[in-house]
């Protein structure tokens, strides 16, 4: 079995569907099922079950999944031993958000465990740069949200969040269960500067065109909510300060929290990286859709 076999592999059982793990192995689906029916013919067995909508682990791949995982991880781990011995033991990862997100707890104590003589350092970034610095060579790998333009680079979903409106406590709408884009339609929505990726903005704008003031970082917008009555928007699930309330939105398309690096980049302490986030947020979380 050849490790580049057992990542296909991985990616379909985690993905539970070849087109979804294919995107994801930046490659056509036609391989990967061919690679992947080889990989049973040298087992002997069949690994999935499949159906018009997905794929299921048989016995024997659930007991596959476990000794692939092992191995995998094994693998990445001498990768990035040999890279350290070589002097590549510096790891700078931008980060995105919530630092206290759970998911990212347990990424860095995973991380740390595998790969303890490794450098990690942090770059956190405002909410101008979805990328954290990725796309101006600042970073090596970021842990952050998603839409945004992903041209050059590679990503992988970790989590999809459901969002929604930040309203003063006292707004008419702030009572209510529940609200949809159209019940914001004359309000005005906090805006990022000049130069900021068009796609972020407008996911965090609604899909529309608006008019508000200009923030940076999430204070900013916490404050032009209190003072200006602004619509902000929020992944559910954070705390806000006395005086805001947050009211699901039930149009908004979630807020994805993904591990995102550059393209063909092969350092293997980014691959481990994004192995370990993988596992990281699986734990206890949601399924990414």
């Amino acid at each position: 079995m050849e490790l580049r076999t057992l990542r296909y592999f991985v990616a379909v059982a985690e993905e539970r569907h070849f087109g979804r793990a294919a995107v994801r192995l930046h490659m056509s689906q036609p391989p990967l099922s061919r690679a992947i029916q080889q990989l049973e013919t040298e087992v002997g067995a069949s690994l999935f079950d499949r159906s018009p909508t997905g794929v299921g682990l048989t016995r024997v791949g659930a007991v596959l999944l476990d000794e692939a995982r092992a191995l995998l991880d094994q693998a990445d781990r001498v990768s990035a031993r040999v890279s350290a011995a070589a002097g590549a033991s510096i790891l700078t990862v931008g980060i995105l958000g919530d630092g206290t997100d759970p998911g990212v707890t347990r990424l860095a104590a995973a991380y740390r465990r595998k790969h303890p003589g490794v450098d990690i350092r942090i770059r956190d970034t405002d909410l101008t740069d979805p990328t954290c610095g990725l796309k101006a060579g600042l970073v090596d790998v970021a842990v952050t949200r998603a839409p945004f333009d992903e041209t050059a680079l590679a990503a992988r979903v970790l989590r999809a969040d459901p969002v929604g409106a930040v309203l003063r406590a006292d707004d008419p709408l702030a009572h209510r269960d529940h609200l949809k884009l159209a019940d914001l339609t004359d309000r005005r929505w906090f805006q990022f500067p000049d130069g900021t990726d068009p796609i972020w903005q407008t996911y965090w704008n609604g899909g529309k065109t608006r008019a508000g003031p200009v923030v940076r970082v999430v204070q900013e917008c916490v404050q032009a909510v209190l003072w200006n009555g602004t619509v902000g928007m929020t992944p559910l699930g954070h705390t806000m300060p006395e005086g805001l309330a947050v009211v699901p939105l039930v149009d908004m398309a979630p807020s994805r929290v993904v591990v995102v690096w550059n393209e063909g980049d092969t350092n293997p302490l980014i691959r481990s990286f994004v192995q370990t986030a993988t596992a990281a947020y699986r734990v206890n979380g949601p399924r990414p859709q």
